[in-house]
């Protein structure tokens, strides 16, 4: 079997249209179970789960947003982190973004996220890079699709987030109620009804929602 990112990707997915975005269309895994498995049998190594080969609801109820309110991200500069399959970055960019990076750790998702913006005649520039312990760059909008699905990744994004807000960027999250959302940090802008894949979330549909970070207050310094 290759291990190149590309074939990988398109040997274990097709391109389909998104269900909450049937203008999009990304490469999905028919199966998601088995490719779950064959990527920590064969193809394991270091690489994560196939995240990249699922429109996650959290990541479908952003891109919608964006989408559905284009001045959100029309001629800024916007970056998307953990990618996946780039759906929200793509969505950026079909918005009118004057920019957009998408960022994942996972080599075959940056891989998905190229083939998809192909697909939907769309530029970003995708990275394989870990930011969280970094900063934002120049971003000035910087979306976040379903990431808080584990206690050690929302407490890193988290950190992330409030660093690149207190700087004056904006932030967006799509999440469908996930165990680690800090909502008390989070003004809720929207809800979606999306549909999802049943083998991975148990349920045909999810309520998700879109929230905006607030800054974190800045307290005057002492004299």
């Amino acid at each position: 079997m290759s291990t190149d990112p590309v074939d990988f990707v398109r040997a274990h997915a097709r391109l389909a249209p998104v269900a909450h975005l049937p203008e999009l269309r990304l490469y999905q895994a028919d199966e998601p179970i088995g490719l779950w498995e064959l990527t920590e049998g064969e193809f394991r190594g270091e690489q994560p789960p196939p995240f990249w080969a699922f429109a996650w609801a959290g990541g479908q109820a952003l891109a919608r947003y964006v989408l559905d309110q284009p001045d959100t991200v029309a001629g800024l500069r916007v970056l998307d982190l953990a990618t996946g399959s780039g759906l929200v970055a793509i969505a950026a960019a079909r918005a009118g973004a004057a920019r957009v990076r998408a960022v994942d750790v996972d080599p075959v998702a940056v891989a998905a996220a190229e083939l998809n913006a192909e697909a939907n005649e769309v530029r970003l520039a995708a990275t394989v890079a870990d930011l969280l312990d970094g900063d934002h760059g120049d971003a000035q909008v910087v979306l976040a699709g379903d990431v808080f699905y584990s206690e050690a990744m929302a407490a890193r994004m988290l950190r992330f987030l409030l660093r690149a807000a207190a700087d004056g960027v904006r932030v967006l999250v799509g999440d469908p109620d996930r165990a680690f959302l800090p909502r008390d940090r989070f003004t809720e802008l929207i809800g979606y009804q999306v549909p999802v894949p049943t083998a991975l979330e148990s349920v045909r549909v999810r309520h998700a929602r879109v929230w905006q970070l607030r800054p974190p207050v800045r307290r005057p310094a002492l004299r």
